[in-house]
């Protein structure tokens, strides 16, 4: 099936051929088994296209991997960066930050990508837990590592304005340089748990038949070879960024970049570079709308991840930009598992989207046996430990939601969001969804509270349109011909702005 699969993957993107097959084993000669091997065949097949425009600077595929290569040199030497060494990124989305990780990764490195939002505390917290080797930066990040009790390796990641380094620093003779070429791909760490919680490492082994299926999935559905530039305006250093660049990287698409997210900013990017497909969270894409909506008539699809749409902002979409959205559904231990088109948010715009092709992702019960259609369990993932022994365990998302008898998935939310009131089981996001419908609501976010009644209720906090005079009582009375008994909160409170984390999800811990 992996074979069958590849093959599949080197047709959709024009290397099933003599010269395709070429270029995949060069490279791997060349580089071995990393993702260095991956922009190789890129500069191959593109050359002096456009592959990254930032902030500061745009340059082609031939330049990137020029410069990819001498900075891994340069680590190398200056460094000691090897197979096994520990290097950490503290950087926002630009070109520089893109180079590191291709230079590590041919050098061999584990590679953590850390929140650039993080706090002082976390990111001590990280120091302490991982023992970095090397950390690499950007320079207005520079006083949280001051002030931190790092004193290993650092490194500003804007290289080009570092001094050049000489031959004889790079490994002397053109012989010696040649004995570094080929390695083995460390591991890409993404640290979980945003900016308000302890992070957990994931390990990310890049492997190409892992990656085969989502792959695939992304080619089909999205049709991604048509267009020619994408904007990543969610981070690098979340699954679903560092994801898409190498997508975007292995279809040689002009990828831009920029190193923070304002809707202006971004509107005119996306009117500059005439870009066609752009992967956002929900609330960049809602800003964006607010914003310009004229700006971003070039887009043939949208893909939005990272959170929940809601639907109130998929029937804007459709009205304003035309059948352009999609939505991607995964988690940084499992990947990306659920993707729906255009065609699955108009079938129901509270669908996820129908799984990927080969994924085994289940709903399970309690028991851990796979729910009926229709029956609310938890999103699992089944994972092989070893392909010999053929053993496996189960990935829990703590995602939990159903499967229609059409085959479409629905999130009902996260396992600990859900309450018991009354002895029925009550999700935060059934509300959310009824109350967002409201002509008044502009935005909103409900959590569970304890009742001495019924154990537990929910209590609605809405963000209501500029200029609404609507109060609770009205929205009460409006949710009680259109919200289940258990459903009804117990109280709504009308609020400025429903705050979010810088990922795009309601941060429903400052609103208590």
């Amino acid at each position: 099936m992996g074979i069958l699969r590849l093959a599949q993957v080197m047709q959709k993107i024009g290397m099933l051929s003599p010269l395709g097959l070429y270029r995949l084993l060069a490279a791997i000669c060349r580089y071995g088994i990393n993702v260095m091997a991956l922009l190789r065949i890129a500069e191959r097949t593109y050359g002096e296209a456009a592959a990254i425009a930032d902030d500061q600077e745009m340059i082609t595929y031939r330049q990137l991997l020029a410069q990819c290569e001498e900075l891994s040199l340069m680590l190398r030497a200056k460094h000691e960066i090897k197979p096994g060494s520990k290097v950490a990124l503290l950087c926002r989305n630009h070109a520089s930050l893109v180079k590191s990780i291709f230079a590590l990764s041919w050098a061999g490195a584990d590679i953590y990508l850390l929140n650039a939002e993080m706090s002082q505390d976390q990111l001590q917290d990280l120091i302490t837990a991982y023992d970095f080797d090397l950390l690499i930066y950007d320079e207005e990040l520079a006083s949280l590592i001051e002030q931190s009790a790092y004193n290993k390796g650092k490194l500003l990641s804007d290289h080009e304005e570092k001094p050049a380094v000489n031959n004889q620093q790079l490994g002397g003779s053109a012989a010696a340089r040649r004995s570094w070429h080929r390695t083995s791909s460390g591991t890409i760490m993404l640290l979980t748990g945003g900016t308000t919680g302890k992070a957990k490492k994931v390990p990310h082994k890049p492997s190409l038949f892992h990656y085969l299926n989502p792959f695939y999935t992304l080619l089909k559905r999205l049709h991604l070879t048509r267009y020619h530039t994408g904007y990543i305006a969610t981070p690098i250093y979340h699954g679903y960024g560092i994801a898409i660049l190498l997508l975007f990287v292995a279809l040689g698409k002009k990828i831009v970049l920029t190193s923070s997210f304002a809707a202006p900013r971004a509107c005119a990017l996306i009117r500059e570079h005439q870009v066609q497909v752009a992967t956002v969270v929900p609330l960049m894409l809602d800003k964006m709308l607010k914003h310009n909506a004229e700006d971003m008539r070039s887009l043939a699809c949208i893909a939005s991840g990272g959170a929940e749409l809601n639907p109130k902002l998929v029937a804007d979409v459709f009205a304003r930009l035309g059948d352009v959205l999609c939505n991607l559904y995964g988690t940084s231990e499992s990947g990306l598992n659920i993707v729906a088109t255009p065609e699955d948010l108009r079938q129901s715009a509270h669908t996820l989207g129908r799984k990927i092709d080969g994924m085994p992702l289940f709903v399970l019960d309690e028991d851990m046996n796979e729910a009926e259609p229709g029956a609310v369990g938890q999103f699992c993932v089944q994972h092989y430990l070893s392909w010999a022994e053929r053993s496996k365990r189960w990935i829990e998302t703590g995602d939990m939601g159903y499967r229609d008898s059409d085959g479409l998935y629905y999130l009902c939310g996260r396992a600990d969001d859900r309450i018991v009131s009354a002895g029925e089981n009550v999700y935060p996001i059934e509300l959310e969804h009824i109350l967002i419908h409201h002509p008044q609501v502009e935005d909103v976010a409900v959590i569970g509270i304890p009742d001495e009644t019924f154990g537990q209720r929910l209590k609605a906090y809405v963000q209501p349109v500029l200029h609404s005079e609507v109060n609770a009582g009205q929205l009460m009375d409006w949710l009680r011909v259109r919200a289940a008994r258990y459903q009804m909160p117990k109280e709504i409170i009308l609020v400025e702005e429903i705050p979010y984390t810088h990922l795009g999800k309601r941060d429903k811990k400052r609103l208590l």
